[in-house]
């Protein structure tokens, strides 16, 4: 038995020799991207972790500062006011996976069925216009549109209502923190779904017709089969940043006192903690808890999606 193994890890050995001389090119040109990413992937990470266990102090850095165990995690999960910020962080996710996760399915469907080639084209160029913009002039949009002395008020004003300080009120802010990020980024959503939507065989459309099929049955039965692999990853890779996707840098320029017991999410906590008070370790635990859920969030939704739509990442 244990020259049959030592045989079979010899041939094994013999076949990883034969390939790396075969392929020697291909492997010195890895060199760069496997050094990026454990430079500036994996190291962070393993920073991030012994950090979060220790009490950081400049004096000691990282590596020569006292080590606490859970107690930073032990901190966290005591604290009343965690405990609201990963509320309002789940809310705002699930807001902006529910409310943004089918437009530029939509869209990318209408763009696809549009006749002229032309006026597809235009149409895109304008619908990925607002991905190219900062979140500063996107809030800047926002304000001229919204505030007191806004267009939208003085639209109100002039069919007779009252005017409304949008900005002002929290139980605005959420329907305008989320429908600014699904304007910015839905024509850039588009882009996957579109190069899905040309790999589908046009002969299916076509024979649709001919069968007497309508566009909303062509959708159903053709259009929508032919990109579930990649919903399914789009979705996938959705869950995974759910705890990251509530946008800290547009909460951060969008929320205000009137609206903070809403709008405070793990990046703004992150921000006033880790970087404000800096409370390093803390700030470190925060981002390995929202970490440890990304992934478990990734490999669960991956299990379901092979599971019940034989689709997945891996």
């Amino acid at each position: 038995m244990g020259n049959v193994k030592n045989a079979a890890v010899a041939v094994k050995k013999k076949n990883f020799v034969k390939r790396v001389q075969k392929y020697w090119v291909f492997y010195i040109l890895a060199i760069v991207p496997v050094a990026y990413l454990l430079v500036f992937r994996f190291w962070p990470i393993l920073l991030q972790i012994v950090l979060s266990l220790k009490e950081y102090s400049i004096k000691g850095g990282i590596w020569k500062s006292e080590f606490v165990g859970l107690e930073n995690f032990k901190t966290l999960f005591l604290d009343d006011d965690f405990h609201q910020i990963f509320f309002n962080t789940l809310r705002i996710s699930i807001l902006r996976l529910v409310c943004g996760f089918f437009p530029p399915i939509i869209l990318a469907i209408m763009l696809f069925d549009m006749s002229s080639n032309k006026f597809r084209r235009i149409s895109q160029s304008i619908l990925y216009i607002p991905h190219f913009f900062s979140w500063v002039i996107v809030y800047g949009i926002v304000q001229i549109l919204f505030q007191s002395t806004g267009y939208i008020n003085y639209i109100l004003e002039a069919l007779g209502f009252e005017s409304v300080d949008f900005l002002m009120k929290s139980q605005y802010f959420l329907p305008i923190l989320i429908g600014s990020g699904i304007w910015k980024g839905m024509g850039w959503g588009t882009i996957i779904y579109l190069a899905a939507l040309t790999g589908i065989n046009t002969e299916l459309f076509e024979a649709a017709k001919l069968d007497g099929a309508g566009p909303l049955q062509r959708i159903r039965y053709i259009t929508l089969p032919g990109i579930t692999g990649v919903i399914m990853f789009v979705l996938i890779m959705d869950l995974g940043k759910l705890l990251s996707a509530a946008g800290t840098e547009q909460i951060l320029l969008f929320y205000n006192p009137t609206n903070y017991t809403i709008s405070d999410v793990i990046g703004t906590w992150v921000y006033r903690q880790g970087l404000g008070k800096m409370q390093y370790s803390l700030g470190a635990a925060v981002s390995f808890f929202e970490s440890t859920i990304g992934l478990i969030l990734v490999l669960l939704s991956n299990w379901l999606g092979k599971k019940f739509a034989g689709v997945g990442v891996w």
